[in-house]
Order: structure tokens, then sequence, then C-alpha cells
């Protein structure tokens, strides 16, 4: 999957107001609840990682992409190329789990289940999960369709298609080297649209009570675009 890609292009993309509206809603819970020993999973180039930072919160992002967790490095930012799986071996357990901008919707329905026992098998009792996904809404009206930006060095072509409950982003990136040559990069991501009643039960099954299901409206009035939940591991 175009994660390394999407790493590289990130920076271009001109989300910082819904990064930090979404961002401030979770840290908003954080602070409220006094959490600590937080695990940012897909924790990116680590701006949540930062603003935890910032609060005097002790923090670890992990990542599947390599690109992303050097960044978080340069950043200073606690964090590592490591698989919840491997996590788990590990012996440091978290009294609250993060994922946050999509995450859950990287994951293919087949495999979410697994994830969330995962979630849970690296938390403290009583510990909380938040975590936001994409609407149906979401994806159909606001995700889907195409972006080209064009700067200096660089041309950027995104175009997003939202199909079978399955929304496939093919990116391309042109990057400029000495003289007119230029070089290419292609590669997609695929994100999958989760039913709340879905969530809902691979949850209970997986030992977490959901405590409330907020709307949030990121990119749009309209309609809501996202679902946070805020779970806590019952045992």
């Amino acid at each position: 999957m175009g994660l390394d890609l999407y790493a590289k292009i990130e920076p271009y993309l001109d989300f910082e107001e819904e990064i930090y509206s979404l961002h401030k809603e979770f840290l908003k819970f954080i602070m409220v609840n006094e959490l600590d020993n937080i695990i940012d999973i897909g924790c990116g180039q680590g701006y949540f990682l930062n603003n935890l930072e910032i609060n005097k919160k002790r923090a670890f992002g992990i990542d599947l992409s390599l690109e992303q967790i050097k960044i978080c490095q340069e950043k200073g930012l606690n964090a590592k190329a490591i698989s919840l799986e491997d996590l788990e071996k590990l012996e440091e357990r978290f009294d609250c789990a993060t994922a946050i901008f999509d995450v859950l919707n990287y994951i293919p329905k087949l495999e979410l289940e697994k994830f969330i026992l995962q979630v849970a098998k690296v938390l403290n009792s009583n510990a909380y999960f938040i975590f936001d996904v994409n609407t149906y809404f979401g994806f159909d009206e606001v995700a889907q369709g195409t972006i080209n930006i064009d700067i200096e060095d660089k041309f950027i072509a995104i175009d997003a298609f939202f199909e079978n409950n399955k929304l496939q982003t093919n990116i391309t990136l042109f990057e400029k080297e000495k003289g007119e040559k230029y070089t290419k990069e292609q590669d997609s991501i695929i994100q999958e649209y989760h039913k709340k009643e879905f969530l809902e039960k691979i949850l209970e099954n997986s030992g977490f009570k959901i405590l409330e299901i907020k709307e949030f409206f990121l990119h749009t009035n309209e309609s809501a675009d996202k679902l946070i939940f805020i779970c806590k591991k019952a045992v």
C-alpha cells in the first residue's frame, strides 16, 4: 500500500486546519479525563504525538510506514515502525490508545476484529480506546474526486473513487531532477467503509464497552463525515 508515497505528498495537501480540528477533539478528551501513558496507533508524521508532548503527556507512536516514522524521529518524537502484533510481544502496556484520521478505514473488514483484539492486548485494564472512522457520506460525498497540485519542482495528481464500500486513491508524483528530467512514482491506497453496527459488534466481542459515538463534521456542515468512538476496555 502506498503509505510511504503518501508521506511524501502529505505536506502539500493543505489539511492543516482539518488535522488541528480533529486532534483538538481527541486531546480535549485526554486532558479532561487526565489520561497519560498513551499509544498513538498509525501516528503518521507525529502531529498528535507532538501535541501530547507539548501537554506533558507520555506517549509512544507506531506506524507501518518507515518514511513516516523517519519524520517522527527527526522531530525527536518517541515513535517506531512496528506492528501491533509485534508490540503485543513486548511487556509495556498503555492506559489509552488513539487511532486518528482514518486509521481503521485502512484496515480490511476481514482483519479488523483481529486488529481491535490486538489493541486490547496492549492496553491495561480499564484503559481507553479512542478512534475515528469515515461515514458513508464522508467517503461518497467528500473523499471522492481529483486533486492536482503543481508546485516548483513537483507535480502531484490524486484520483479517488468510491465503489463497493471501498475508496481507492491513486497517487502520482513527478519530481524534477537536474535539467528538465522528471522522476515518476505511482501507488494507491485503499480504505474501507465500516458500518457503525459492525464496529459496535466487534468492539463488544473484543472486550470494549462503547461509552459514546460522536458525529463529527470535519470537512462540511452538510452531514457528519466522521464518527468518533470513545471506548473503554472492560477487563
